[in-house]
């Protein structure tokens, strides 16, 4: 798949892991879909500053729990810049409790978001993708850490791991490659909120190589996967970790 002239969409992309795989990606010569869910500004902004670097992006609002408004993000990209190749599943909330104190609440919007919204991306693609286009949805390296309080997201990054094999299986006839990313701790305002600096050390002494890992990093994998470099990574599941599990 030559990336020039290639398009992505990125869900959940105005800021954090999702800002930097928009960039880098554009970088690369995609045009860009940078989704947002409820805020327009930092997506304009994020627009904004990949048109000035010289790429193409434009701005969609989508709640990815509501298979509508993906399909409709699906007809805007399409519009824009006339069809999809890529779709990076990355939009996800991370609201932790332990078992006994989750609420339905908290485990019906965990799983409405990071694994019906990844399913709901992943359906739309599988019909809408051109050939040889990518699919990389985002689990996560606490599928094999299993610490307390990740119940429900941890099920729900399991849940896209499982997805993730099978549609590989069933997108093949169209050479389109489907894997996920799992990292481990990224330095983002999604993790460090709440977390002192006594929280994060052990952290850091738990990671081989010695530090948090940033957005820049899961940026240059996912780039990896989406270029022709990438084509034979099918059906995996990368851990971008530091080799922290």
């Amino acid at each position: 798949m030559a990336i020039e002239g290639r398009v992505a969409i990125v869900t959940g992309s105005s800021q954090g892991i999702g800002a930097a795989v928009a960039e880098r990606l554009a970088a690369d010569a995609l045009a860009v879909v940078v989704n947002y869910s409820s805020k327009a500004a930092p997506a304009e902004a994020l627009v904004r500053k990949i048109e000035a670097a010289g790429g193409r992006a434009i701005a969609v609002g989508a709640d990815v729990s509501d298979p509508a408004a993906v399909a409709q993000l699906f007809t805007k990209a399409e519009g824009a810049f006339g069809g999809v190749d890529v779709l990076i599943n990355n939009a996800g909330v991370m609201k932790l409790a332990l078992v006994a104190e989750t609420t339905d609440e908290l485990f019906d919007q965990t799983v409405a978001i990071n694994l019906k919204g990844v399913f709901n991306g992943m359906r739309e693609a599988a019909k809408r993708l051109r050939d040889g286009g990518r699919i990389v949805s985002f689990s996560s390296s606490v599928v094999g850490l299993y610490q307390p309080t990740y119940a429900a997201y941890a099920a729900t990054k399991a849940g896209i791991e499982a997805m993730t094999h099978v549609l590989s299986k069933e997108l093949g006839k169209k050479n389109i490659t489907v894997n996920a990313i799992a990292p481990g701790p990224v330095a983002t305002k999604l993790f460090l909120d709440g977390k002192s600096d006594d929280d994060i050390k052990p952290i850091v002494e738990r990671t081989p190589l010695g530090r948090l890992g940033e957005p820049e990093d899961i940026a240059r994998t996912i780039s990896l996967l989406v270029s022709p470099d990438g084509g034979w990574i099918n059906g995996q599941v990368l851990r971008a970790n530091g080799g922290i599990v």
